[in-house]
């Protein structure tokens, strides 16, 4: 196998997650004599009060100063939890070796751009589950995975993509029993290195990427430690992390 071909790519969407409540206060207690009773109005709880009992449905609060101002790709609502199917990649010394070397030469053309934190190959897209949908999901995500074997990856495939393929098909498959959105209809499976807030794919195509590819190609064993032995492809949704392993 070839060193694995660096890619640049871009997202789009309003990728706004935010919540405006409008609360009443009622007015000075009272009326005047003669007039009919008033109807019975609903006083606002507390908030000391509220926050005693969180809903077991809710996901995790966002917040984009939390995460280098990266929003949801979809408004929040009660009872929705974010959900994506990918295989983890455990990066190793010699992996992160080279990622320290890409990186700062790829911030000379996008100051901004940030490592990942960790890293993964998708098998879908994010996509809205409600709370009571979570386990059955799961769970015919394992019935679906049952038979698969181990595979390797690199940055981006250059080898095992029919594999890929047939993971995303089994996954693709979940998804339309729940409604969902499929994944892409010619998937480039690769392991994002560094992301930023915007659209950079125009600084980074061309010379940004042929020079990278370049670092990429010289890297002592870069074939080799490009590659990774997964056993198991994980599910998250919201705060929850569900391992599904394979055969």
């Amino acid at each position: 196998m070839s060193a694995a071909p660096l890619v640049g790519y871009s997202s789009s969407g309003s990728e706004d997650e935010s919540e405006a409540g409008v609360r009443t206060k009622p007015g000075p207690g009272g009326r005047c004599r003669g007039q009919s009773p008033l109807p019975s109005q609903r006083l606002p709880v507390p908030d000391s009060v509220l926050n005693m009992f969180p809903g077991t449905e809710e996901g995790p609060e966002d917040d984009s100063a939390k995460h280098g101002g990266r929003v949801r790709t979809f408004p929040h609502e009660r009872g929705n939890w974010a959900t994506h199917v990918y295989i983890p990649y455990e990066a190793k010394e010699e992996f992160l070796d080279l990622l320290n070397v890409l990186l700062p030469h790829a911030q000379t053309y996008v100051p901004r751009l940030v490592r990942m934190e960790e890293f993964h190959l998708s098998l879908s897209q994010s996509v809205v589950l409600r709370h009571h949908w979570i386990l059955p999901f799961v769970q015919a995500l394992k019935n679906r995975m049952a038979s698969f074997h181990r595979t390797f990856v690199g940055l981006e495939v250059t080898s095992g993509h029919t594999q890929f393929l047939d993971l995303v098909s089994e996954v693709d498959r979940v998804m339309e029993e729940f409604n969902l959105t499929t994944f892409y209809q010619d998937p480039s499976f690769h392991i994002s290195l560094a992301w930023c807030v915007g659209d950079a794919s125009l600084q980074l195509e061309g010379k940004c990427l042929r020079e990278l590819q370049e670092i990429v190609d010289e890297f002592e064993d870069a074939e080799m430690l490009l590659r990774v032995h997964t056993e198991h492809v994980r599910c998250k949704s919201g705060n929850k992390f569900f391992s599904i392993p394979l055969k």
